[in-house]
């Protein structure tokens, strides 16, 4: 049973000394190290910048139990990928009685596992792409017949779209499969949705304007997100009001029954032909670099990084212990 546990309501902070001294939990040892930097340092200088006694705290160097005897009184979790944002960092920090942001164990942990995540927010009644498990290279043709083509091959863990292919013909299934089994044993495909990419970012409980992300490669991958200039974002999306509307209702309510809290992102592709949004994933400690969503939606909500940072701070008030 969990040592720290959500509590309703958002306490606000009125000055930055009401942190105390703030650990900001960045780097880490998954593949997704090199992004965790990047976020962390803008993290650590956005709570700086705003008068908060913040400290990078790299847990590749430094035992995570360190945080007590340092004297750290909550923690901003920037560690992307595994140990970072699959609950284990956050099993930590709860049986250290240390406040975080951010998800706790249960939702860090179907959240990271893409497959287990549909199977929820499908048998919660909401809308995903149909989807085949691939166990051995025999699946690959049933996936073929059963999802068509295009599809995707995901594996089961990891963010960022590490591992990821969209494959047009069956002659590449093979091969994708071979480097999303590299990422992860579980594998599966999952019906290409035809259409636009949207994003909604949740900070608070509230969700933010839309981001329509257009990208020049085939799809919104790793490269698009950190490191591409190429990709377009249109914040405003273009939504009108109805279907802006109809896609913060569906993110909220994915975020929910997934056990999400305080912060975070969900994914969608809006079908072209029928305007349906099918959810896609969601990432409960997005990015924080010049190409990340969360801050650009941020800004169209009129709230800039340095606030954005405060306010996900913020959220660990609400995890208090029994």
């Amino acid at each position: 049973m969990s040592l720290l546990n959500p509590n309703p309501g958002a306490q606000r902070a009125s000055r930055a000394a009401d942190f105390g001294k703030v650990a900001v939990l960045l780097g880490g040892d998954s593949c997704e190290r090199e992004i965790s930097l990047i976020s962390g340092n803008a993290v650590l200088e956005g709570l700086k910048r705003r008068g908060v006694d913040a400290h990078a705290f790299d847990p590749l160097h430094t035992p995570v139990q360190d945080l007590i005897s340092e004297g750290f009184n909550r923690a901003w979790n920037i560690l992307h990928g595994p140990g970072g944002e699959d609950g284990l960092i956050q099993g930590a920090l709860e049986w250290l009685g240390m406040p975080y942001t951010g998800s706790g164990v249960l939702a860090s942990a179907l959240t990271m596992d893409k497959l287990k995540t549909k199977r929820v927010v499908a048998g919660a009644g909401l809308t995903a792409p149909p989807y085949v498990v691939l166990e051995s290279p025999r699946d690959l043709s049933l996936a073929v017949d059963q999802l068509g083509l295009p599809l995707m091959i995901k594996p089961a863990s990891q963010g960022s779209s590490v591992g990821i292919t969209k494959v047009k013909s069956a002659d590449a299934m093979g091969e994708a499969f071979s480097e999303a089994r590299a990422v992860d044993p579980i594998v599966f495909a999952e019906r290409y949705i035809e259409g636009a990419e949207y994003t909604v970012s949740i900070v608070q409980d509230r969700a933010l304007p839309s981001i329509r992300i257009e990208p020049a490669t085939e799809f919104y991958d790793y490269q698009a997100k950190y490191f591409r200039n190429d990709t377009r974002y249109l914040c405003p999306s273009g939504l009108d009001a109805a279907a802006e509307g109809v896609l913060h209702d569906a993110a909220l309510a994915t975020f929910h029954v997934t056990d999400c809290f305080g912060w975070g992102r969900v994914d969608f592709m809006r079908d072209e032909a029928s305007g349906i949004f099918y959810f896609i994933e969601i990432n409960t400690t997005p990015g924080m670099t010049g190409h990340s969503l969360v801050p650009m939606a941020a800004r169209q909500a009129g709230m800039d990084f340095d606030e954005l940072v405060w306010r996900v701070l913020e959220t660990s008030f609400s995890r208090v212990r029994k």
